[in-house]
């Protein structure tokens, strides 16, 4: 039964297999050929194109590549299109800045229909396409070192004017990014620098949205002048002010210990006895009996100055 069955498929001679193959392309291509000429509905995808002034405009977030819509073509032009062979995208024209951040289905049609070449729009699917442009803006703002940041050695500080080179950055973007840029925008020196003398450092200049906002410099050269400090230390007897008339104040300690620092070359030019501390009685704390001192007046080119003791005691009789 079973060599019955088989007998038909034996090959008669060595071509035999390679007959049948060809035999079956052949029908295969035929039944393609005849079922590429027939029409078709059929929801796909399309591409489109923005189109605008990319010296006016700038889009926000990436736009929209293409669209989802219903058409009903041949089975080449269908064919063609999902193969993407000159597929030409349906081109959306934005000629000044959009009062509305979408364009609703129906107002891609005409686009489409001009674009579909030999296939006929049934409907739009994507119901809306939104997008988001800005206008294209360009503000030259101040860069400065962020003053906030210590630079130098506790026995050092700054002296003079900070240089930068440049001064000013020009930034070129969608004008949201750009107008919020702040003015001046500060940079600041890689994080642990100790500095102990006059240098020249390259800072980057360091700003959000990268993408999308241009600037025309990427880093700014830092001239600082840097100086060495001297450490001293004197007592002043504070006064006390607005006190009760007819009290008497006792003060533990008597005096405040002034700390002080000031650049090596200036020492022999300060007056140390320019220094005067207060204690304002109305600030005076029952819960603990004491005196906040504080300082109101310092000889010029004193810097880093502090009290102590933070609290004085002081008893009243």
């Amino acid at each position: 039964m079973v060599n019955w069955f088989a007998k038909p498929f034996r090959p008669q001679t060595k071509q035999y297999w390679r007959v049948v193959l060809l035999c079956f392309v052949a029908a295969s291509t035929f039944w393609l050929l005849n079922a590429l000429n027939k029409s078709y509905s059929t929801q796909t995808t399309y591409p489109v194109k923005f189109v605008y002034d990319e010296n006016e405009l700038v889009p926000v977030k990436p736009l929209p590549e293409e669209v989802t819509i219903n058409v009903t073509g041949k089975g080449w032009k269908l064919l063609r299109k999902s193969l993407r062979v000159e597929v030409q995208p349906a081109e959306i024209f934005i000629r000044n800045l959009p009062r509305n951040n979408y364009l609703l289905g129906p107002a891609l049609r005409p686009a489409l229909v001009n674009a579909l070449d030999g296939m006929e729009l049934n409907f739009v699917v994507t119901d809306t396409l939104y997008f988001n442009f800005n206008q294209k803006v360009s503000r030259t703002v101040a860069v400065k070192l962020d003053p906030s940041q210590k630079v130098t050695g506790d026995r050092f500080a700054v002296v003079g004017p900070v240089i930068m080179q440049p001064d000013s950055v020009t930034f070129t973007g969608p004008s949201s990014m750009v107008e919020s840029l702040p003015n001046p925008l500060l940079v600041r020196l890689p994080e642990g620098q100790q500095l102990t003398e006059a240098t020249k450092l390259k800072v980057p200049i360091n700003y959000d949205n990268k993408a999308l906002v241009k600037a025309d410099a990427s880093s700014a050269e830092v001239t600082l002048n840097v100086r060495g400090l001297v450490q001293e230390e004197r007592q002043i007897v504070p006064e006390i002010v607005n006190a009760p008339a007819g009290k008497e104040i006792t003060l533990r300690p008597p005096y405040v210990l002034v700390r002080y620092q000031l650049l090596e070359d200036s020492a022999v030019y300060i007056n140390r006895d320019n220094f005067k501390a207060i204690l304002n009685y109305k600030r005076y704390s029952r819960r603990d009996s004491t005196l906040i001192p504080e300082l109101v007046q310092k000889p010029t080119g004193v810097r880093n100055v502090t009290l102590w003791p933070e609290r004085v005691k002081a008893v009243v009789e």
